[in-house]
């Protein structure tokens, strides 16, 4: 009976999808149909950001989480873009603070009140101009306050400081557009796919590529870490053009450990990873299920747990952090479906079924929360030490107080409970720097005020405000032209005055 697989025990072996409510759920938004292989949706434990249809520009709506239902077709928007927005990212420490990058070369930094937005915003707190093509990927570093990347089609990625708006390091190591970027839980390595098929591990401060692997037999499409388990994940194409996923040693990419074909779909792979209970999930875009496995340091590596289905195809998924979950309900994840027919944002969640009501600890461990281990400036100077707690093994006492903890140094976020700290608001306040504007003149033309389009889009735009500028102008002229008749007629009016005749007589005698 060799064919039997082993048994394994394991508290994730039950977990099952639940789709909310159709109340808890959000109708009518215009949800983009760019084709871009992004989510075009992001989430935090306040609010639902997803890019939307737009024309003249690109835009994005912000909902709070709590304000479900059908969404008011005229609801405000975000659109200061000048071109599509291709990602959406929200700041892990400060859950106002959402940054975009578009079409337009831009990335911009925006900050949204608590109440939600009342009217359209159009300024942002920061702009960021750095690339000279559209920028397509966008990923806050998890542990430096104020560290933001950005990977655009110039294939290139900067590393920007957002404590003085400029960029402080590019990385420029690749030869083809970048299609996904990955942090370790420490934030001190980075993992890039590209589109020249190779798979590199990247040191962000100072550029240099630890490890690259030239996937020839199977095609990288997203690569992401998996904590500190010292693996990466990756989704991609067989040569038989099968989806097909692959484990890596992050130290040795020359062959990976297994390679496991899923399906012969061609719907791009998202994987997601949930380090607090080492479970893998894959969606696929154009699909309507959600696989789900458990990763182990042992071979097989991969335990196949169960499957999410659903009829409804999705065209990208958020991810609900950790402080958002409802530990009631014992769910350990949570995504948010985007189905574009249907205009419609769809919660499901990944719940452990438990007949305990109580807090479970062993499917809640310690978890990164709001506050940052390390400034921009600690991090930028070489520094990876965060603070967590540390439980000391010494103490015998029968149930733990806080005595029995201890602050240590570790390469970790700094960390914290769901059972108490989940609803622990973030201290921080963004503040966007003072940036003094610059000029380049040349023939009395400021260089940066009249930069050249990239985009149909913004030609169009551009265009159109020519045009309302040559208007203005032709009408200042004509209203100048009736001012200066008007004063010649009463120039003449006043040399044939009769009063003016008779000093000039009065002066001839």
């Amino acid at each position: 009976m060799s064919w039997r697989p082993t048994y394994r025990s394991s508290k994730f072996r039950n977990v099952y999808g639940k789709v909310a409510n159709r109340e808890h759920c959000f109708e009518g938004v215009p949800i983009t149909k760019n084709v871009h292989d992004n989510h075009f949706c992001a989430v935090n434990s306040k609010f639902l950001a997803i890019v939307t249809e737009s024309a003249g520009g690109g835009s994005f709506v912000v909902i709070p989480v709590t304000q479900s239902g059908r969404i008011d077709p005229h609801h405000p928007k975000v659109c200061g873009h000048q071109g599509n927005v291709l990602d959406i990212k929200w700041n892990p420490f400060h859950e106002n603070i959402i940054a975009s990058c578009s079409e337009d070369s831009s990335v911009r930094i925006w900050e949204i009140p608590d109440s939600g937005l009342r009217r359209n915003m159009t300024e942002a707190v920061l702009e960021l101009y750095g690339h000279s093509r559209r920028v397509g990927l966008i990923e806050w570093h998890p542990t430096s306050n104020g560290i933001l990347f950005s990977a655009g089609y110039d294939y290139k990625i900067l590393i920007w400081n957002l404590e003085i708006g400029e960029p402080v390091k590019m990385i420029d190591c690749h030869t083809d557009v970048i299609l996904c970027m990955s942090f370790n839980t420490e934030g001190s390595l980075l993992t890039t796919s590209c589109k020249d098929k190779k798979l590199r591990v990247i040191e962000p401060r100072s550029g240099n590529v630890l490890q690259e692997a030239n996937c020839k037999n199977h095609k990288v499409n997203r690569v992401v870490f998996l904590g500190n388990m010292k693996r990466l994940l990756t989704t991609g194409v067989s040569r038989w053009n099968t989806r097909q996923i692959a484990l890596w040693d992050q130290e040795d990419l020359s062959i990976p450990l297994i390679e496991e074909e899923i399906d012969g779909l061609s719907g791009l792979l998202f994987p997601f990873y949930d380090a607090d209970t080492h479970m893998l999930y894959l969606a696929g875009k154009g699909d309507g299920n959600i696989r789900y496995y458990e990763v182990t340091t042992e071979k097989p590596y991969l335990q196949y747990l169960m499957e999410f289905r659903s009829p409804t195809p999705q065209k990208g998924l958020g991810v609900m952090p950790k402080l958002g979950l409802d530990v009631g309900a014992c769910e350990v994840f949570r995504f948010y479906k985007l189905v574009t027919l249907k205009g419609l944002i769809e919660p499901i969640s990944m719940i452990v079924p438990r007949r305990s009501e109580t807090y479970q600890e062993d499917i809640y461990p310690m978890t990164p929360g709001t506050e940052p281990a390390l400034s921009a400036d600690e991090w930028l100077s070489g520094t990876d030490r965060g603070k967590i707690l540390v439980l000391d093994y010494s103490c015998r006492t029968p149930k733990f107080t806080h005595h029995d903890f201890q602050v240590a140094e570790a390469i970790s976020p700094v960390l914290t409970s769901l059972k108490e700290g989940y609803s622990r608001p973030s201290k921080l306040v963004f503040k966007a720097p003072v940036k003094e504007k610059k000029s380049v003149v040349v023939n009395g033309i400021d260089l940066l005020e009249n930069v050249p389009p990239r985009t149909e889009n913004e030609l169009l735009r551009m265009f159109f405000r020519q045009q309302d500028e040559l208007r203005r102008l032709k009408d200042e002229l004509a209203q100048k032209d009736v001012r200066i008749r008007q004063l010649e007629l009463e120039l003449n009016n006043l040399r044939n005055s009769p009063s003016n005749s008779n000093s000039n007589s009065a002066g001839s005698l």
